[in-house]
């Protein structure tokens, strides 16, 4: 019989790494204990940020300037490397990742406080360096759209990820920042094939909805690129030149990828999914991925934990290396144009 729950990427609650003292209850046969954990709902946690930006001082990401609107994601991604970072707020990377939200309320203010100050300088904001700016709860929250409308009134460019069609919701905000060169958006697509995808990323909406939104702000004007990532060796690596044509072909501008890392709990949540879902291929894709990591499911290095390395690495790095040079030859991405931060908000005319 399957207990896991419906529509959620992971079964359980991995420990938290900075717990020191744990509760466990022990039950006879006979006895049932009616655990949340039996069927979690989403849980919404408002707080009032101290502060918003985060700037990644990461050599593969330098200067990278983000804002995460939500922290914890109810899209359910079982590979997502953000689940570690909601045990720093006393939960699980597992369940508690995909249904206990901490929504960031105040954003907007802090936002707006940021771009009075003297001691911003113009730059562009990245919406989703961790977690999905426009996952569920944004449709009720809004917050997402609330920084977007900011951002146009001080003409600060910003670039999204997100794997929702939710984004389509602000176009008429997205329209106008493409018209001045202030916006970029990327759509994470990650596979075509529907049964992987309702088990990779639960929560989501399909590869072929993704394509249309893709289509969609192209049509805006909105320069649009994928990411096809992560790229999971002997899972969905050979879909590669068939997301990235079909990408180029409904409007995307270019294409990226990462290479699957297991870092922390993520391991032990993945190898727990893989075998459940893919029991067949379970030993052959874990086993793809250590050799894309020196032996391990994780490699921390920068230079080269985002991609790999080894055979398989390299593999995927032609086939997308390939794809990329044959549809998006004649296609280019326009810098965003810093130059028009009107601080206070105050309005050129044009």
């Amino acid at each position: 019989m399957d207990n896991r729950v419906k529509g959620r990427g992971a079964a359980v609650n991995p420990q938290n790494k900075f717990t020191r003292h744990e509760v466990e209850y022990i039950l006879e046969d006979w006895q049932r204990w009616d655990d949340p954990q039996d069927n979690p709902k989403t849980q919404f946690i408002e707080e009032d940020s101290k502060t918003l930006v985060n700037v990644s001082k990461s050599p593969d990401l330098p200067d990278f300037h983000s804002i995460n609107p939500y922290r914890g994601c109810e899209h359910g991604c079982i590979y997502c490397y953000a689940r570690n970072s909601h045990e720093y707020w006393g939960y699980s990377a597992g369940l508690d990742f995909e249904t206990k939200i901490i929504v960031k309320k105040n954003a907007p203010q802090l936002l707006e406080k940021l771009f009075n100050s003297k001691k911003w300088e113009p730059h562009a904001i990245h919406l989703s360096g961790n977690t999905d700016c426009y996952q569920p709860g944004e449709k009720k929250y809004r917050i997402t759209r609330q920084l977007l409308e900011i951002c146009l009134k001080y003409r600060n460019p910003v670039s999204i990820l997100t794997k929702n069609a939710l984004v389509l919701r602000d176009r008429d905000i997205l329209e106008k920042m493409a018209k001045l060169n202030l916006v970029h958006a990327a759509i994470s697509i990650t596979t075509l094939n529907e049964e992987l995808r309702s088990a990779l990323e639960p929560r989501t909406v399909t590869g072929q909805r993704r394509l249309q939104v893709v289509k969609t702000l192209h049509e805006a004007g909105v320069p649009t690129g994928v990411m096809t990532a992560p790229i999971i060796p002997g899972l969905n690596d050979h879909e590669i030149p068939a997301i990235v044509k079909a990408a180029s072909e409904n409007g995307a501008v270019w294409a990226s990828y990462t290479v699957v890392r297991l870092n922390g709990a993520i391991s032990t949540l993945f190898e727990e999914w893989i075998h459940h879902h893919f029991s067949d291929k379970a030993a052959k894709v874990l086993n793809q991925i250590r050799s894309c990591h020196r032996g391990m499911v994780n490699d921390s290095r920068f230079g080269t934990r985002m991609t790999g390395e080894g055979i398989f690495a390299e593999n995927i790095r032609q086939l997308h290396e390939l794809a990329c040079r044959k549809y998006f030859k004649d296609k280019s991405l326009p810098e965003l144009d810093c130059t028009q931060f009107v601080r206070a908000g105050q309005m050129r005319l044009f």
